[in-house]
This record gives structure tokens, C-alpha cells and sequence, in this order.
């Protein structure tokens, strides 16, 4: 049996777990949002993209993925391991990127929308979580 200061530190943890989850669920999902419409609307550039554009994206996209994950390492049932995969999935994507740079880029065709339309349903998705107010019945999000 738990102690009452043991379950008070759990739930505080908590709480400063999901504020850590929204704080960086509200940089990563407008960043999705932005990047992949760019993506959309520069498709053509991307076409004819140089190795070395790719090398610095896959670098920036490790980075980026690697300091998501140092910082929420979270396997838990609910929304903050959204976070957690979108760090792993970048940090991964970023490698491809590093050790293939001359992997040919997809053109305005269906994989390549779809490729566009995960990370920006997954940005809508951090967006709403991290900026959505409180349910006033629940208290949770």
C-alpha cells in the first residue's frame, strides 16, 4: 500500500509530464503543419532538390527527433505518446535522409501525399492537444 506522499508525488509527476507533453506538442504541431504545406506547395523544388539540401534535412530532421525523444521518452496509454513517436519517427526519417541523400524524391503523385498528409493529420492533432481548452467537466483535454 502507497503512502499519501507517494501518491501525491505520482500525481504530481503526472501533471508535470502532461504540461511537458503540451509544451511540446504545441512547437512540433504547428512546425508539422508549416513544413508540410510548404512541402505541398514546393513540390516541384523538391523534385530537383540537391544531395547535399537532403543531407541538411535528414541532419536537422535527427536532431530534431533525437531532442524529442531526450526530453519525452513516454510509453503511455494516451495522446503524450503521440509525442513520442513523432520524436522517433523523425529521428529515423532524418537517418534515412543522412545515409541516402540521393534517394529519388516523389513527384505530385498519391505516396507522396500521403507521405505529406501523415505528418500533417499527426501536426493537427499535437496542435489541438496542446492548445484545446480544458474540458470543464472532466478537467482533462
Amino acid at each position: 500500500m502507497r503512502s499519501r506522499g507517494a501518491a501525491e508525488l505520482l500525481q504530481q509527476e503526472g501533471e508535470v509530464g502532461a504540461t511537458n507533453s503540451k509544451r511540446i506538442a504545441g512547437l512540433v504541431g504547428p512546425a508539422l503543419i508549416a513544413i508540410t504545406t510548404s512541402e505541398v506547395i514546393n513540390l516541384d523544388f523538391l523534385e530537383k532538390q540537391y544531395r547535399h539540401y537532403s543531407y541538411l534535412n535528414g541532419t536537422l530532421l535527427f536532431v530534431a527527433g533525437l531532442s524529442i525523444v531526450r526530453s519525452h521518452n513516454r510509453w503511455t496509454r494516451g495522446w503524450p505518446v503521440v509525442v513520442t513517436l513523432t520524436g522517433w519517427g523523425a529521428m529515423l526519417w532524418g537517418l534515412f535522409r543522412m545515409f541516402a541523400p540521393e534517394a529519388q524524391q516523389g513527384g505530385a503523385s498519391i505516396p507522396t501525399f500521403i507521405g505529406i498528409g501523415i505528418p500533417f493529420a499527426v501536426g493537427v492533432f499535437l496542435t489541438f492537444k496542446a492548445y484545446w481548452p480544458r474540458d470543464r467537466r472532466t478537467g482533462g483535454r
